[in-house]
């Protein structure tokens, strides 16, 4: 299984939040459709504009811990390296609309 450490922004250079999951699509399309109540839905903060695999939660974990302690600088720095433009890297890889149906059969892709 592969988990991921992902940073989210509200838009460039906006609020960022980091996290980690195994279920990085899943996950995304809950920040955007506010599934998640606290920080993402209060400031808006869904666009993905990082993120980084891992194979050991362990590992994934103390990465995103250790990103969670960096200067905010750094954390754009970091974006901005394989992201200058900011682009919202969930519809590239494979996102749905939150705002479309989604037939129970394509649910699968969440999983």
């Amino acid at each position: 299984m592969q988990y991921f450490v992902y940073l989210l922004a509200s838009r460039p250079k906006g609020t960022l939040y980091c996290g980690v999951t195994n279920a990085l699509l899943r996950r995304v399309y809950e920040h955007k459709t506010w599934q998640v109540p606290g920080f993402t839905a209060r400031y808006g903060v869904d666009q993905l504009v990082w993120f980084e695999a891992h194979e050991d939660i362990n590992e994934a974990i103390a990465r995103e811990k250790r990103i969670k302690r960096w200067r905010r600088q750094w954390k754009l720095n970091l974006i901005e390296q394989d992201n200058p433009g900011w682009e919202d890297l969930y519809w590239r890889h494979g996102g749905v609309d939150p705002t479309a149906v989604v037939p129970e059969g394509l649910r699968s892709w969440m999983a």
